[in-house]
């Protein structure tokens, strides 16, 4: 498994902490770049004014840093995609109606 994939794995176990699920699985990441021990992760939330901004920030970044060939990450906020419901995946959409939640 490359390390790319290993992070993208690491990273289904960071949850949002307002919906327990994924930041993966929400469709929040948007992309991973790893080089010699240095992540660089494109990050987007539903909305700008979402309040678990810097926890969700802070959890990708402790997530990432316990595996062993992180030495960095640097994650980028980004607005364009634009987050929409279409992002979110299927395993999420389960879990969210399980939760009352419309996806």
């Amino acid at each position: 498994m490359s390390v790319e994939a290993r992070l993208w794995e690491a990273l289904t176990e960071v949850e949002d902490p307002e919906i327990p699920i994924s930041v993966v699985h929400m469709g929040l990441i948007v992309a991973i770049a790893y080089d010699a021990g240095v992540v660089d992760l494109k990050l987007t939330f539903t909305a700008m004014g979402c309040p678990a901004m810097e926890f969700i920030q802070d959890d990708i970044r402790e997530r990432l840093l316990a595996e062993p060939d992180v030495d960095e990450v640097r994650i980028e906020i980004v607005w364009d995609p634009v987050w929409t419901r279409k992002l979110i995946r299927e395993e999420a959409r389960g879990r969210m109606r399980e939760l009352g939640i419309v996806a």
